[in-house]
């Protein structure tokens, strides 16, 4: 299967599929007729008074309009919840094994059965808060698609391919890619086997790049470097296809007898889109200290304070640490943002053990966390020279100002209960009588060759 894609973050894109030539309607949105007897219909993410720099709008030219289906019923939500009260707060450092996919051959779970709610904050009804779910799954989701009414999702896969049907076209999503699937957008999401990874749900906004700032022009996650899928349609009669729509945290069905993929053309800048990581510019310290994970920023979403995000996706990429007089792992903290952490291969350099990929770990706000005894040990009498970090690894950060609680299955599911007991080895190294070697001035510098 070929995957064909458009470049660019936030663009006005135009695309229609290359079977009907002159799909797109010239000038206008909404001709009396529309071109091969489609139907227009427009996708809003945004109020239609926001303003234009921030407005996020498509129009979609179909064989049929949405609307035909049946009424939703109540379908079977699993684990999927909003329910931040169903069990008592937990502040305490929490982390979790790498998260059971049920096997290949077993019963068949797929991409909305796989999905799980590990915890979040807020409220959709209300349009403000977050949910962070695992996914595990073993089988494709056939003749049902799925949309949220609730927020935006940003899918991480870590095992296993995600081949994701759109309203908007095809995309391959490989772990160490992610894609973000924004509110009331259809999909279809087709795996060979085994696969699992986490989902960030927004119900607040939509994802943008972060300012840059200082950094200047380029940097980080660039523009050009999100792809988002070309306009594919499939013409098919279904007897009884299942649309899944998330709605205040519950899950509901209609039935209708068509493919929900029939959009033939399509413009806006209301669209899905990938990214791979492997395109991330890090920027790091070149002199000394540690510097404050932000600058790993792939993308954010913004709250009404300036500053403060409702969430950002955080990467800890492979890079070069050349910081001399310096602590160089992540330097202990509390915080005021909750961070909830994921590894999709690899090892994390501040916990080498215990932390593996498809697990989590979640410090909530204001609850300690940092590097475990093994790695402040050696990182406090390390040879501070140019050292290539995490080669091999992609570990990750949902960080939000929600104080965000644990639900049930997340409290009950894989927890390491012995987390904790990674910084209790730590001592005691205070000396009353310590002498300074010398001021930061009269220290030799060192050159390196790299």
């Amino acid at each position: 299967m070929e995957f064909k894609y458009q470049s660019g973050f936030g663009n006005e894109f135009a695309s229609e599929d290359s079977r009907c030539p002159g799909a797109l309607p010239e000038g206008q949105n909404n001709p009396q007729k529309c071109a091969y007897g489609l139907y227009a219909e427009q996708l809003s993410g945004d109020a239609f008074t926001a303003p234009r720099t921030n407005n996020q709008r498509s129009w979609l030219y179909r064989i049929r309009p949405s609307v035909l289906h049946e009424p939703f019923v109540k379908f079977e939500r699993g684990n999927i919840t909003h329910n931040w009260d169903e069990v008592e707060p937990n502040p305490n450092q929490l982390r979790w094994q790498p998260f059971d996919i049920p096997k290949k051959g077993a019963v068949s779970v797929d991409f909305v059965e796989g999905l799980a709610t590990v915890c979040g904050a807020g409220d959709p009804k209300s349009r403000s808060g977050i949910s962070i779910y695992i996914y595990a799954c073993n089988s494709s989701m056939g003749d049902r698609c799925l949309y949220s009414s609730d927020g935006d999702f940003l899918i991480v896969p870590q095992e296993g391919e995600l081949l994701i049907t759109t309203e908007f076209g095809k995309m391959k999503v490989s772990p160490n890619e992610i894609c973000v699937i924004q509110r009331g957008m259809r999909f279809n999401i087709g795996v060979e086997g085994e696969t699992r990874g986490y989902v960030l749900e927004v119900f607040n906004d939509h994802f943008q790049l972060p300012n840059l700032g200082p950094i200047g022009a380029n940097g980080l996650a660039n523009p050009r470097d999100f792809l988002t899928p070309v306009a594919w349609y499939e013409d098919r009669d279904v007897k009884h296809y299942q649309v899944i729509n998330k709605y205040h945290g519950y899950l509901f069905q209609a039935r209708q007898n068509h493919s929900p993929f029939d959009v033939v053309a399509w413009h806006g800048n209301y669209a899905p889109y990938k990214y791979d990581l492997k395109n991330f510019m890090v920027i790091n310290a070149v002199a000394f200290d540690h510097a404050d994970p932000s600058i790993f920023t792939v993308l954010t979403c913004p709250s009404a304070k300036p500053g403060v995000a409702i969430a950002d996706f955080v990467i800890f990429p492979p890079r070069w640490s050349v910081q001399e007089h310096s602590f160089r792992p992540p330097y202990y903290h509390r915080n005021c943002m909750s961070e909830f952490m994921g590894l999709i291969h690899g090892k994390y350099e501040a916990k080498e053990g215990g932390f593996n990929p498809g697990g989590a770990s979640l410090h909530s706000l204001m609850t300690p966390h940092g590097p475990d005894e093994d790695c402040f040990e050696k990182a406090s009498n390390a040879d501070l020279k140019p050292e290539y970090i995490a080669g091999g690894t992609m570990a990750f950060m949902f960080e939000s100002s929600f104080s965000m609680a644990v639900t049930k299955w997340g409290n009950e599911t894989k927890v390491d209960k012995d987390y904790y007991l990674c910084w209790q080895p730590l001592q005691k190294h205070f000396d009353p009588n310590w002498k300074a070697p010398g001021s930061g001035k009269d220290k030799e510098q060192k050159t390196y060759s790299f």
